[in-house]
């Protein structure tokens, strides 16, 4: 199945089911990246980004999709299905919630699934900060382990955000981590926008991409993000 289609049978599935639970919050946004610095492929690139993500009754869930377009002419899709099933609860704690956590990561020529165990920290001043601990079930090698954090954190009017996947290695998959995080100023407020319009900077710290020895990539984009 094409990422695209996957993501949105899923994002169909998860709103069909909140019809039967409470949904808390959410969210959704369409970015622009622009960047020079890509490794494995065309060095520049366009990228055009839908995410969602929300909270529910059962748990929550995020999901986006990457459309890539090189300057050579290559096009590349990619998605990512993350929905995590609460199993525990614990108000005002550090851990606050404990949940089942899955992923689908689907590209053009493959689908790996990771499942495994999550939890939300409640840590001063961040709007949220997650933990997951996957075990990784890859299409054509070897299944290993990743962790995975997510966090945003406020900094006066500037929002500081991104993901950090530490993936080990396995058979002829070398380690590979990967640090990305955003940067941005909601521009918005001063358009008299109802919603978010951010403007920024992304910058990706990705060492062996895709398990590659020696492969690591530095890559600042720009950005533009739209919420709605």
């Amino acid at each position: 199945m094409k990422p695209i289609a996957a993501a949105f049978l899923a994002l169909i599935t998860i709103t069909s089911f909140n019809g039967i639970a409470q949904t808390l919050w959410s969210d959704s946004s369409a970015t622009f990246l622009r960047g020079n610095h890509y490794e494995v492929g065309d060095n520049s690139r366009t990228v055009f980004t839908f995410e969602h993500a929300g909270g529910y009754s059962w748990g929550d869930s995020f999901l986006f999709i990457d459309r890539l377009h090189s300057d050579n002419g290559d096009k590349e899709t990619y998605a990512e299905i993350a929905p995590r099933f609460q199993i525990s609860a614990y108000k005002n704690q550090f851990f606050e919630n404990i949940y089942i956590a899955t992923t689908a990561e689907i590209g053009d020529n493959f689908t790996h699934y990771l499942v495994g165990l999550g939890t939300s920290l409640n840590l001063p001043n961040f709007n949220y900060f997650n933990v997951n601990i996957y075990h990784r079930n890859n299409d054509s090698a070897k299944s290993n382990q990743q962790v995975t954090v997510t966090w945003a954190l406020p900094l006066g009017p500037l929002v500081y955000d991104g993901f950090m996947d530490y993936v080990i290695a396995k058979g002829d998959q070398h380690s590979n981590m990967n640090f990305t995080s955003q940067l941005k100023y909601n521009l918005g407020q001063h358009l008299n926008l109802k919603t978010k319009l951010f403007v920024g900077v992304e910058y990706a710290f990705w060492l062996n991409k895709f398990g590659i020895d020696g492969v690591d990539e530095k890559n600042l984009n720009l950005l533009v993000k739209y919420h709605f």
